[in-house]
């Protein structure tokens, strides 16, 4: 009974951690640049003494889904999408360089350039700072220009230029802090073939009507290890009793 117990509560543990994965890209279904996580079941033998007769299920992250999600018109200046492959690169939290696809620009109060989470934005020294100025664009290679406060249209003057790459996807792994990183922690070359679409968002790439479905799947398989745990308990009492008689 306690194989069958052991069995069970393992498939059920492992289904709720494909249920957070699953539910997790139901809640960014509205985030911009999203892009949605893998998730899959395999096959794990349990190792020891006796024979291999037991193998329990695992729920393992099969990476992130890269297909580009669908560009929304904004009209917004510091709003850009990604055209085609490729990621903007920013610097994560803990000061190494990162990459998205989150294109909703801001400008702090320090006038540094951020993503709509707060990711400051890497150009060609660093993080991108903006002067005051009354009018700021991005053109489609990413370079940043503004318009000095006081002055004329004609005086448009180039502040920096986006950092934009493009490197294999299977070189590209989520971290912690819900961002893009290369496996091998080396920061990605510039792609100069990588354009921005100025005025528009990407939206998230998440299938909810997919994410759904499967979240209702997971919820009836974890109901079915749930009963197998209850059958092994009645069948343990039913052997109680018989061992008394």
């Amino acid at each position: 009974m306690d194989r069958m117990i052991y069995v069970a509560a393992s498939g059920a543990k492992q289904i709720e951690r494909a249920q957070a994965a699953n539910n997790n890209n139901l809640a960014n279904a509205n985030t911009t640049g999203f892009m949605a996580d893998l998730a899959a079941f395999r096959s794990q033998q349990v190792f020891g003494p006796g024979q291999p007769s037991r193998v329990y299920a695992m729920a393992t992250s099969s990476g992130v889904d890269f297909k580009p999600g669908s560009l929304v018109q904004t009209g917004r200046a510091l709003d850009v999408a990604v055209k085609g492959n490729g990621f903007i690169a920013v610097q994560a939290p803990d000061g190494s360089e990162a990459y998205t696809r989150r294109g909703d620009l801001q400008i702090s109060s320090t006038g540094l350039l951020t993503t709509g989470t707060g990711a400051p934005v890497l150009g060609n020294g660093g993080p991108i700072v903006v002067p005051p100025s009354s009018k700021v664009e991005i053109g489609a290679d990413g370079t940043v220009s503004v318009l000095p406060l006081g002055q004329t249209p004609s005086t448009m003057a180039v502040v920096d230029r986006i950092k934009l790459v493009d490197p294999a996807t299977s070189t590209l792994e989520r971290g912690s802090d819900g961002l893009l990183h290369t496996k091998s922690g080396n920061p990605a070359p510039a792609d100069g073939n990588v354009s921005l679409v100025s005025g528009a968002l990407e939206s998230s790439n998440v299938d909810t009507i997919g994410a759904m479905v499967n979240m209702i799947q997971l919820a009836r398989q974890f109901e079915t290890q749930v009963n197998l745990m209850k059958t092994a308990q009645q069948n343990d009492q039913a052997s109680s009793k018989l061992l008394q008689f």
